[in-house]
Order: structure tokens, then sequence, then C-alpha cells
């Protein structure tokens, strides 16, 4: 993403984070941040489309350790898809290896986010209280798939409206063919995969963790990606 977008981004955020706006204010801010980041794949899908060297499908790996890895790596997958980008997910040790394919606009754009997205659940846990009796990773494990579902909602929301908004014809049939072509890229390099089955959470952290990525910051102002980012969700 360029520098410029960024700057545009981070200026969004630092404004909605600012404890003298108003929660309108605040949640106006968010989601013209949230709008940019989905105008820009956009752009960049329209910019492939006439010039297929500018951006090309590629892949990265994703290492997601313990604790809470698996719910780590519930979070990547619901940030990719929205975004046209399609992981594997592979277990090692201390958690997982994610395999990302997507064309290389719409991984950065995954890696930013996600990076951003893991702190914020992690502050968000911190401040959730566990119900005296609960196990407490019982009731994590439930806040993040909350927390992960509504995130992956609220980003399909903004990728739409912003093909929607484009005004370009034939925008639909250009991000179709570039999932396509990711998933066609992945079958290549997975050919008999395997979907992994439905997990059953008990907690009852789900309601609260929703309401977490309903007010979580979708313009990815945290961009750190060093060894120390992957830790931010505590045991």
């Amino acid at each position: 993403m360029s520098e410029a977008m960024l700057s545009k981004v981070r200026k969004l955020l630092a404004q909605a984070e600012d404890p003298a706006c108003t929660p309108a204010e605040s949640a106006a801010f968010m989601a013209k941040a949230t709008e940019l980041i989905a105008r820009y794949g956009v752009d960049r899908a329209l910019l492939a489309a006439r010039d297929p060297a500018t951006d090309l499908v590629g892949d990265r790996v994703v290492e997601v350790v313990a604790p809470y890895a698996r719910d780590k790596a519930g979070l990547l997958a619901a940030v990719a898809d929205p975004l046209r980008c399609r992981c594997v997910r592979r277990p090692r040790d201390d958690g997982f290896t994610l395999h990302l394919f997507g064309f290389a606009s719409d991984l950065e754009r995954v890696d930013l986010l996600f990076t951003s997205l893991l702190v914020q659940a992690a502050h968000g846990l911190a401040g959730a209280a566990v119900p005296v009796g609960e196990h407490p990773a019982a009731f994590r494990r439930s806040w993040l798939a909350g927390f992960a579902q509504v995130i992956g909602a609220r980003l399909r929301a903004a990728e739409t409206g912003a093909a929607e908004g484009s005004g370009v014809p034939g925008v639909a049939l250009v991000l179709a063919d570039r999932s396509d072509r990711v998933q066609r890229r992945l079958a290549e390099v997975y050919p008999r995969l395997r979907t992994a089955p439905r997990r059953r959470l008990a907690g009852s952290g789900f309601g609260s963790g929703a309401a977490a990525g309903h007010r979580a910051d979708l313009g990815g102002r945290t961009v750190d990606t060093g060894p120390g980012a992957e830790r931010g969700i505590a045991g």
C-alpha cells in the first residue's frame, strides 16, 4: 500500500481514537478508514486488469503460535476470505502455519489488518471479564470466535460497497476472476485439500467478542510485523 494511502488511514484512525471525539464522530472516522482500505483493493484490481504485471498472484506463509493458535488462525481466515485471499492451515508443534494465496495487493491488505486486529483482540480480551465459574480459556476462545465472525462480515460489506461504488462496468467480473485465479493457484499447490470440521465452543464470550468486533478498527493503524506482534494474545 502506498505511503500516501497509509498516511490517510493513520490520520483518520488517530482522529477516531481521540478522546475528545464523540462516539458518532469516532465511528465516522473509522468507517472512512475502512472504506479507503476497500477502495484501494478495488483500484488495484482494476489497474491489474489493464496491466497484469502490476499485481500478480502470489503466496506467503504466516505462523501463529500458542496460546489460542487455532483461534488466531480463525481470525486470519476471517480477514483473508473477504479480501479474496485463501489460506491453508498446517499444524506445527506450538501452533499452526498458515499458507496464504492471493494477489500481492490483497496479501498486503490481509497482513496489515491481521497484525492490527491481533493487537486489538489482545486489548479487548484483557478488558473482558470472565464470568464467575467459567473456565477462562473457554470464554476467550468463544470471545475470539465472535470477534472474528463480526470482523469477517464487516470486511465483506466494505468490499461489496467499494465494488458497487466504483462506478466501473464489469468490476464484479474482474473481482470474480481474481478470486478464481487465486483458487486455481491454491489447487495447484494443494490438489487434495480437505475442509476442517467445524469447532464446537462451550464458552459464553461470543457476544462480548462480537461487540468488540463491531468496535474494532479496520484501518490497520498498527503495522508492526516484528517478532513480538504475534504474541499479543496472552493465556
